[in-house]
């Protein structure tokens, strides 16, 4: 058996119920996540909240892994703490150290299935681009926005999200647990092969580069004052042009999309993201070569 440990987090929102599910059909089998030549740890993420049916208690978890907030003694809010614990046991330097971390998550949105990775690290994006290789699934690359920091995989050395949906919150789908466990078995195969030093690597990947995100149109008191457009609902990973409806306000009135063309929207209508004021977000859709040294960071990492 490889040294290398995987942690895997299902849960880390409380109302994303699939991957939990899938988590206590192998707690009957165990057997089912451990072909793949690597350790793996499966964790739930926010049991409390899971226990109640909420996203949170107090905070995102999947923002609470800032490191302003982990050097704070007298936290009141129960998901850091949260934090500090799943760090304590399962961290670089934990009691029972992972070297990497798949959080496996669902959304509301349109997105299918799909990764997301947090910054640049090299190993994120060697890891990402070998589970496209395999499966085609698009790459959400996450950065450069200081209103959402703090993401469970970045306390580990390497790390990224698997999201899949349209799923409602707390809607337990058969298709969302299916799609769950061929993304992450394709990640656990592609993990054991690199460990095992059996791995070729693709030359290039496909990401999709956070460019920022839109809200809702407000009133004066912040209420919404529009809603995503009928034309744009359902149609992440679809190109806008200029002048594509954006927005319709109960007048009837389109709000049009006036920027550069080709952005790539996601997250559209995002259930979740609504109190974080986020309609959507916009993407640029890039082709990078897959770097040496990348390969290499998540082989070190591998152990291979």
């Amino acid at each position: 058996m490889s040294r290398l440990k995987v942690l895997l987090v299902a849960g880390t929102h409380g109302n994303e119920v699939n991957a939990p599910w899938l988590f206590d059909q192998w707690s009957e089998t165990p057997e089912l996540i451990n072909t793949h030549a690597v350790q793996v740890v499966p964790v739930i993420g926010n049991p409390a909240a899971r226990e109640l049916g909420r996203r949170y208690l107090d905070r995102d978890l999947n923002r609470s892994f800032r490191r302003d907030l982990l050097r704070c003694t007298s936290s009141s809010d129960r998901e850091v703490d949260r934090a500090k614990e799943l760090l304590r046991l399962y961290g670089p330097q934990g009691d029972r150290p992972c070297q990497i971390a798949i959080d496996l998550h669902s959304t509301t949105a349109a997105m299918g299935s799909c990764l997301v990775v947090y910054g640049r690290r090299p190993a994120d994006l060697a890891l990402a681009a070998l589970i496209q290789a395999r499966l085609g699934l698009p790459i959400y690359l996450h950065e450069g926005d200081q209103d959402q920091q703090g993401f469970l995989v970045e306390g580990w050395p390497c790390g990224l999200v698997i999201e899949v949906g349209p799923v409602p919150q707390s809607l337990l789908h058969a298709c969302i647990v299916e799609q769950t466990r061929l993304a992450l078995e394709a990640c656990l195969e592609a993990l054991g092969k690199v460990s095992s030093g059996l791995l070729s690597f693709p030359d290039h990947l496909v990401v999709h580069l956070h460019l920022g995100s839109l809200d809702l149109p407000r009133d004066d008191f912040g209420r919404p004052a529009a809603s995503v457009h009928p034309q744009l609902q359902g149609r992440d990973w679809q190109p806008l042009t200029a002048g594509a409806p954006l927005f319709l306000q109960p007048d009837g009135e389109v709000i049009r999309f006036k920027g550069r063309d080709f952005p790539v929207p996601v997250f559209i209508n995002e259930a979740a993201y609504f109190e974080k004021h986020i309609a959507m977000s916009l993407t640029s859709r890039e082709l990078w070569p897959l770097l040496k040294e990348w390969q290499e960071a998540l082989q070190q990492i591998a152990g291979s």
